[in-house]
Parts: structure tokens; sequence; C-alpha cells
């Protein structure tokens, strides 16, 4: 009887581990709706706050990318892919970005 107690008590805390759901498929609900910050960075440039503080209305900031270099896709500050911007609709004048790759993640980034 002692064997079935512990079988029993193995079992429960499995359970338990996987959120009472005893299916061997992940099951990813939970996750599919927590909120994550995407940005689409289309390029840097480093100044002097002096300079800073001297932009006002009008002022052209110059970055390091140039026209027609992939954007960076950046989710919760890690690049994730690469894409160019696109027209989404010319009457509104949105534009978007269409992805060209996904950025592979090492080994090291996934468990940082």
């Amino acid at each position: 009887m002692d064997d079935n107690f512990q079988t029993q008590g193995a079992q429960r805390e499995s359970d338990a581990a996987s959120g009472g759901l005893s299916s061997s498929a992940p099951k990813y609900e939970a996750i599919l709706s927590i909120p994550v910050t995407v940005q689409v960075v289309l390029g840097a440039t480093t100044m002097p706050v002096a300079s800073l503080m001297k932009l006002g209305r009008g002022a052209v900031i110059s970055l390091d990318q140039k026209v027609g270099d992939p954007v960076n896709i950046v989710v919760n500050g890690r690049v994730i892919a690469r894409g160019e911007v696109v027209v989404v609709d010319e009457e509104s004048a949105r534009y978007g970005v269409s992805l060209t790759e996904i950025v592979a993640s090492s080994r090291d980034d996934r468990a940082a």
C-alpha cells in the first residue's frame, strides 16, 4: 500500500508541475496573451548632449543606416528579425516592415 501511495503522490506532483494537465503536448495558451514590446529600428547615431540640446523643430538627425539597408525588428530588447520598409496605405501615409530575415539566436542568448 505504501508503494501505491507514493505513486499517487508523484502523479499529483507531476500534475501540479504541469499546471494540472496530464497531456504530453505543451500548452502555450497561457503565454500567447503576454504583451511584448516590438520596435523597428531605422538606425542610430551618437551625439554630445550639447548637440542634442540644440535640436529644434525640423532638425535632421543623420543615422548610421543608408536608404535600402534592412531595418532591425527588436522584441523586448533583442533583435529577432530584419526587414525592409514598405508602404502599407498611400492614402493614410502609413508604412510598415516586410520581414526578410529571421535572426537565429545563439544558445548563450537563450540562457540569458
